[in-house]
Order: C-alpha cells, then structure tokens, then sequence
C-alpha cells in the first residue's frame, strides 16, 4: 500500500509542476495504459510514465519508444529531494540523465 501512495504522491506532484506553468493534466487512472499522465498545452500534447526511485539509479522495463500514437513520450524519476529527471524513455535512468524537471519545462513552453 505504501509504494502505491507514494507513486501517487509522486504523480501529483509532478501533475502540479505542469499545471502551473499552463499545461492540461490528465491522470491515467490506475496506470492502465503506457502513459501515467497525459499533457495537452496550445495543441501540444506529451505523455509521461512516471517512476520514482531511492537509488542512483532506476532500471525501467516498460514501453521503450520516443513516441506512442504519434505523441512524444517521455520517463519521468523522482529520485527524490527535488531530483526529478525527464528523458526518453530507456532501460537504466540515472541522476543525471535527461534534464531537469524545471529545465524541462522551460524547454516545452
């Protein structure tokens, strides 16, 4: 139960991040499809898998394409204390992989 709330904690923080600098959020409910959150901003739309994880380095073994149904799809870490990485997805995610969440969003205005 408690990885569960976590995730969830994770996705909502990351859903707010999006929400305040004018992206649409949509939550996935219970992670049934590829994509945890769904982004629309001014006729973009990006899809996020959202993951978190403790350690240096998280390994990833789900949908691995740079696009689904023709959308951007990015990995999402919470490595935690504010260390939240985006990048394409891939099979091991490190700290330092990717960019930033701010520098992510600055990027997709």
């Amino acid at each position: 139960m408690f990885t569960k709330r976590k995730g969830y904690r994770v996705e909502r923080n990351i859903r707010i991040k999006f929400e305040q600098v004018g992206w649409k959020v949509i939550r996935a409910g219970a992670s049934l499809g590829e994509a945890d959150l769904i982004c629309i901003k001014q006729g973009k739309c990006i899809l996020l898998q959202i993951k978190s994880s403790k350690k240096q380095a998280l390994y990833y073994y789900g949908y691995m394409d740079k696009k689904l149904e023709g959308f951007p799809f990015y990995l999402v870490v919470d490595f935690g204390y504010g260390r939240t990485r985006i990048l394409p997805p891939k099979h091991k995610a490190g700290m330092t992989d990717g960019l930033g969440l701010e520098g992510f969003l600055k990027e997709k205005k």
